[in-house]
């Protein structure tokens, strides 16, 4: 377990839909305009800030390889600070802050920013055969994009994983589509009450020949109706049951939060919001990959004595609907104590900054209802879940 590591300031640019307002701002870009705003917000000199860890997971234009240092020079941190590159598939936002929490733990950084994005309208084509040339005749490109949402075992897309669980464990098309108009409505009312809003930096992008500012999640989709969710036909699979509308959107988007310790608190009179409990990552079959959250907080749940019954919140990532509703059926967690705020189906899953988005979003929730604890939990391609315990800390 962590012991008095502490988080604040998260901050956020809206995300934006698959090649829509964010297309033409490179991720560095982005994730500088983040970090800036972080740091702003939590009312510190950048100079103070000792380590930047930044997490990415699709590698997009040519600083990609360098992308955490970029970002932290970028944003006014000293030369002498750290940056470092995490990726742990949808998990990565998630593990950018615990990869910071146990750099303030371990004595490798007193004031850490972790941060995280993806700009999947940026994802280049791939030519495997061009380096060595082509002999003589076509030569392939790969979507670089296609590569990200593929099961790395079986090259099946992680929506045809999401059928295998729909398939295994019996869930019907019909509670899928429930729960994404659930999440498209909360999303809605997110919107509606400057929920959201608080968690946005607005950030110019280019608009034609000037500039415009982006500063609402243009995922979301008020106005669709539960009837035109169950017309929409499977994307996987003929005859499945995952749609694109109980499915997580493709979006672009970065986030940042500051974490630190005692004596960061104490030396920059920062005032904590929630502290790192303990998390947990546990490994499932690659196919089904969506199962994963159920025992990630299963072991999280063992590791810090805690039950459902004791967790005021959860953020579960929409990856698919039926990752959802698997978790609430296997853990007995509360719908209404679950994602009240939207989530990937409605307001989009960009893996480097989803986990971060969640953690704000539970801090925030924790904040506006006088709760304790939260659990932000997600499945990982590839097999695996994750999930993180925060506790607010009262001021």
């Amino acid at each position: 377990m962590f012991k008095d590591i502490y988080l604040s300031s998260g901050i956020r640019t809206a995300f934006g839909d698959f090649g829509k307002s964010l297309k033409d701002t490179p991720l560095s870009d982005m994730g500088v305009h983040t970090v800036k705003a972080c740091v702003a917000r939590a009312g510190v000199d950048p100079h103070d800030i000792d380590h930047l860890v930044f997490g990415n997971v699709g590698a997009v234009d040519l600083d990609s390889a360098f992308l955490a240092r970029k970002v932290a020079l970028g944003s006014g941190l000293p030369t002498e600070s750290a940056a470092l590159n995490v990726r742990r598939a949808c998990g990565t936002g998630s593990q950018a802050i615990i990869s910071a929490a146990l750099q303030v733990m371990t004595g490798h950084s007193v004031l850490s920013v972790a941060a995280g994005g993806e700009n999947f309208s940026r994802m280049p084509y791939i030519s495997p055969g061009t380096r060595w040339g082509a002999i003589r005749g076509e030569s392939l490109l790969v979507d670089g994009l296609d590569q990200v949402y593929r099961c790395p075992f079986n090259r099946e897309l992680m929506g045809e994983t999401a059928e295998n669980v729909t398939e295994t464990y019996k869930y019907q098309r019909d509670d899928m589509d429930d729960w994404a108009f659930m999440s498209q409505m909360r999303a809605r009312d997110a919107q509606a009450s400057g929920f959201l809003a608080k968690q946005i930096v607005p950030i110019e992008v280019p608009d034609g020949k000037g500039r415009r500012t982006f500063a609402v999640d243009e995922f979301p989709r008020p106005t669709v109706t539960r009837q035109r969710l169950s017309e929409l036909k499977p994307a996987f699979r003929a005859g499945g049951q995952v749609s694109a509308g109980n499915s997580s959107g493709v979006t672009d988007g970065c986030a940042a939060i500051l974490v630190f310790g005692q004596p960061a608190r104490e030396q920059f009179g920062l005032q904590p919001e929630a502290r790192v409990v303990d998390y947990a990552v546990a490994g499932v079959p690659p196919h089904l990959m969506g199962i994963g959250p159920v025992p990630a907080m299963q072991a999280l749940l063992e590791r810090t004595g805690l039950t459902v019954a004791d967790i005021d919140y959860f953020e579960i990532n929409e990856a698919f609907a039926v990752v959802n509703l698997h978790a609430e059926k296997e853990l007995g967690i509360p719908r209404e104590r679950t994602n009240l705020y939207g989530g990937g189906i409605s307001i989009g899953h960009p893996p480097g900054a989803t986990g971060i988005r969640m953690t704000m979003t539970a801090v925030q929730h924790l904040q506006d209802t006088d709760g304790r604890y939260a659990i932000v939990s997600m499945c990982l391609g590839g097999g695996m879940g994750m999930a993180t315990l925060i506790e607010r800390v009262r001021p």
